[in-house]
Parts: structure tokens; sequence; C-alpha cells
């Protein structure tokens, strides 16, 4: 797939999770919702949480960062720090 086919391929889940909140979906299901291949759908779930926009949750499902929780990727130092601060 080509930058712009990516790119597309990126705001078109982006549009999927920002335009319903409390979505939740494993990575097959955001295939066969936006009809990507397995591969780039993970590029692009991959990407979204890069980018701050999804989280990955421990049961593979992946849900708007803006929804509350933790994402996966951050320590366990760095959850500790948080919940000492509030």
């Amino acid at each position: 797939m080509d930058e712009i086919g990516m790119r597309r391929s990126i705001e078109r889940v982006r549009a999927e999770f920002l335009e319903m909140p409390g979505l939740r979906l494993t990575a097959g299901q955001v295939q066969r919702l936006c009809g990507v291949d397995h591969t780039i759908c993970q590029d692009v779930l991959d990407a979204l949480v890069d980018m701050g926009v999804l989280r990955k949750n421990p049961d593979g499902t992946y849900a708007r960062l803006s929804d509350g929780g933790m994402p996966t990727h951050i320590d366990s130092k760095t959850k500790h720090k948080a919940r000492k601060a509030s």
C-alpha cells in the first residue's frame, strides 16, 4: 500500500472510533468494518496507538484513548507515578 492509501486507511479507522464514543473492536472487527487486509489493518491500528488516538486493551480490543483507561504501552513505573500524583 502506498503512503496515500495508508493515510486514508488511518483516517478511516480514526473516524470510526471518533464518531462512536465507547466503541471497542478487535483487529478482526476493524478489518471487516473497513474492508482492509489483515496486515494493513494491524499497521493502521499500531499507527493510531503510536499517535495516541487509540489504546489496546488487555482483552485485545481497541478503543479511543480519550474514552478513559491507561494505554497498555505505559510502563508500570509511569502508572504508579500517575496514581500517586492524584
